[in-house]
């Protein structure tokens, strides 16, 4: 079910969002049998409390929302979403507490707050309903947190529902709902159409490796977005072990991040020409699995020594990142769920990215706090190239100590691109429930992203 707001009621229940500075003069404004009422609960406006103001006849006249101190709201995001999840069944209206920023982070956590994976079994019954609050861009909201919600749902599928092929039945869905074009390549037709790497990688699979191509849109700057689509990573012959496995159903998260990017995108037609690539394969066990220590040769031409098959992401990107440049994009994003590293460096909530260019940095760093999208840039620091450099070949897949994992990851992969570039290595993952964001597959940093293109693309 798309996630949307609720028509406009009389009858919705107001929510009054109060901080325990404001807690005195919001009782003021109650009638008097709420303001006893209140006071006799002993509500403290404490961050997510919540207290249900009773009429005589039983119905609901309001609810009164703590939104606490700014120091304790500051420990995360989303607050309303939880409360979303709280009340009873019904259409409710934001009547005051928020200022306009607030206001939009609310209702965006109130609908992302109703997604759920449902695929296998049945749906919970539908949360308390949003009138969008005034001032806010409803259709906007609604397009995003539906583009998040794409995002989620191909991640939470599981590799048996989700592999290369539908991958791409999913890309063609949203192809045709947008009216975009899209290309596919193969399989075999890989290696006669110069993409070695993703055939290398994806061969030992009976199912079929491919390169999604979807392109929108015929004026503006062109913005092309990859995203890794590996969707089961044994680790190939350097298999992983069990406890490592077991997430690796998400492994294609950067290919559903950039879905759910190009779908906002598309929606709210962006003036931009849109490029979308997606090298969709699974790293499988067979007795034509490429080896460590093999000798591979991109499309780009560089060679690269193979030291740890499960280093199979920036070998897909490789191959794609060379096909992005060749038309001259105006930026190139690529999204992946690359390195364990990342997740040591700065944990499972905050998206490192990675760029040249300080005032692109700039802008997605603003963009990620201003839409409540934690952004953390790390440094493509060049002393490091030599860490990637095997002397056998031009570039080493996995370099031997453990120093520096996502860095050198992002060297490899800028290896490969000349345009503007940006490097995100996300986790695409809620490892516990938190307000909007239940256990399981989450966008990372593509709302950062489109709040930033305008201001990157000058748009």
């Amino acid at each position: 079910m798309p996630l949307s707001f609720a028509d406009p009621t009389d009858d919705a229940i107001p929510l009054h969002v109060v901080t325990p500075d404001d807690l005195d003069a919001a009782l003021d404004g109650l009638s008097a049998q709420s303001r006893a009422w209140s006071k006799a609960q002993g509500f403290s406006a404490a961050l997510g409390e919540i207290l249900i103001l009773p009429e005589g006849d039983g119905e609901i006249a309001g609810v009164l929302v703590g939104y606490g101190t700014p120091a304790r709201r500051a420990r995360g995001r989303f607050h309303i979403g939880a409360v979303a999840r709280q009340l009873p069944q019904g259409v409710y209206t934001i009547v005051s507490g928020l200022d306009d920023a607030d206001l939009d982070e609310a209702a965006l956590a109130w609908l992302l707050a109703a997604y759920r994976y449902n695929r296998y079994r049945k749906p919970p019954e539908p949360i308390a309903q949003l009138v969008a609050p005034k001032g806010v861009d409803a259709k906007r909201i609604s397009i995003i947190a539906n583009g998040e919600a794409l995002t989620r749902e191909l991640i939470n599928t599981p590799a048996s529902d989700m592999g290369p092929a539908e991958l791409e039945e999913a890309s063609r869905t949203l192809a045709s709902s947008h009216e975009a074009e899209i290309n596919v390549i193969t399989g075999d037709d890989l290696v006669s159409s110069n993409f070695p790497m993703i055939h290398t990688v994806g061969r030992a699979s009976d199912r079929a490796p491919r390169l999604i191509d979807l392109r929108w849109g015929d004026a503006g700057p062109q913005l092309t977005l990859v995203g890794k689509g590996v969707c089961f990573d044994t680790g190939g012959l350097n298999i992983k072990p069990g406890g490592s496995m077991g997430l690796m159903k998400k492994d294609m998260g950067g290919a559903a991040t950039v879905l759910g990017l190009a779908h906002m995108i598309m929606a709210l037609e962006l003036p931009l020409r849109l490029r979308v690539l997606i090298p969709a394969v699974e790293n499988s066990i067979a007795g034509n699995a490429f080896r460590p220590q093999d000798i591979l040769t991109s499309r780009k031409g560089l060679t690269v020594e193979i030291n740890n098959t499960d280093a199979e992401g920036r070998l897909v990107l490789a191959d794609a990142l060379t096909l992005s440049d060749e038309d001259d994009p105006d930026l190139v994003i690529s999204m992946a769920t690359l390195t364990g590293a990342a997740r040591v460096a700065v944990g499972p909530d905050l998206s490192p990215f990675y760029t040249d260019n300080d005032a692109h940095a700039a802008a997605l760093a603003a963009a990620g706090h201003a839409v409540a999208d934690p952004l953390w840039r790390m440094p493509f620091h060049d002393p490091y190239e030599e860490m990637i450099e095997p002397g056998i070949a031009d570039l080493d897949n996995a370099p031997k100590g453990g120093f520096a994992g996502s860095i050198t990851a992002a060297l490899f992969l800028r290896r490969f691109v000349e345009s503007p570039y940006v490097h995100f290595d996300i986790y695409g993952w809620q490892p516990s429930p938190a307000p909007s964001r239940p256990k399981g597959g989450v966008g990372m940093g593509a709302r950062a992203v489109l709040e930033a293109l305008p201001r990157i693309l000058d748009l």
